[in-house]
């Protein structure tokens, strides 16, 4: 396979120096260009030398399209408001763009939806292989049972993350959806504190922890009278997600311009 030039959106954060790291060690993958924050200190530099290292040639920008127009694949864990901007341009510049960004609300992803017209947008709220099994077996489980198991999804994460649900509980939460056969948002219940009344039976439940330096942990609880099912992953090493997103841009070279997932990446669609 031929070595694709690879942009990475918002170089500084955990992600993007995990992003960096996978690819500038990929024998299919080159970094062309990264990007930060207008004010950024690293911005006008070379990437290897604000990561404290030699010079690697790979410039730090801080205008989106001078990375995207040198680049065959974008990969993207920024912010809603700024994933959207990029999607307009990789869709300008026929670039494939893998998202992993979270906390998208339903404008984001119909504006996401338009740029996949033009470009070819692969986006998840997790990477990872397993991650990604354990969505479909959720959906199969969930299309087995009935009402009388209620559906609990658990998921924990360092105390820095910012949104909750996680985008992978969510992506649970629309999985298990489907294998019912009702629309999420008419189910789910996110908020509980102080006399909340029985459970109302088919809901969707959510629990959201915030510790430490928890990678990632996802459970999905089918809870009946007598009985539970439960569904784990565990992330202990946030390189899965980069090697799944180099994964995905790989797998986006010369397919169709489209809005795609993961599942389509590994084959499970």
């Amino acid at each position: 396979m031929d070595s694709i030039g690879i942009a990475v959106m918002g170089a500084s954060g955990r992600m993007g120096r995990m992003l960096i790291e996978t690819i500038t060690t990929s024998d299919h993958a080159h970094l062309v260009a990264v990007t930060e924050r207008p004010g950024h200190a690293w911005v006008g530099g070379d990437l290897g030398e604000a990561l404290g290292g030699t010079a690697s040639g790979v410039p730090v920008v801080d205008d989106p399209l001078d990375a995207i127009v040198k680049a065959q694949a974008v990969i993207d864990f920024t912010s809603p408001a700024a994933t959207v901007a990029h999607a307009t341009l990789t869709a300008q510049a026929r670039c494939v763009h893998v998202i992993g960004t979270t906390g998208m609300d339903d404008d984001d992803i119909a504006a996401l939806d338009r740029a996949a017209r033009h470009a070819t947008i692969i986006r998840a709220g997790n990477m990872s292989l397993g991650v990604n099994l354990l969505t479909r077996l959720a959906q199969q489980v969930a299309a087995s049972l009935d009402e009388d198991f209620d559906i609990e999804i658990v998921e924990a994460h360092h105390k820095h993350k910012v949104d909750a649900p996680s985008g992978t509980a969510l992506m649970l939460g629309e999985a298990v959806a489907a294998g019912r056969g009702v629309n999420l948002a008419d189910v789910s219940d996110r908020g509980r504190d102080g006399i909340t009344g029985a459970r109302k039976r088919g809901d969707i439940g959510f629990t959201a922890i915030r510790g430490g330096d928890v990678v990632g942990e996802h459970d999905v609880i089918f809870a009946a009278d007598g009985e539970r099912i439960v569904l784990r992953h565990l992330a202990t090493d946030r390189g899965i997600f980069a090697r799944g997103a180099l994964k995905a841009a790989q797998w986006g070279q010369g397919k169709a311009p489209g809005h795609y997932s993961m599942m389509s990446v590994l084959g499970l669609a």
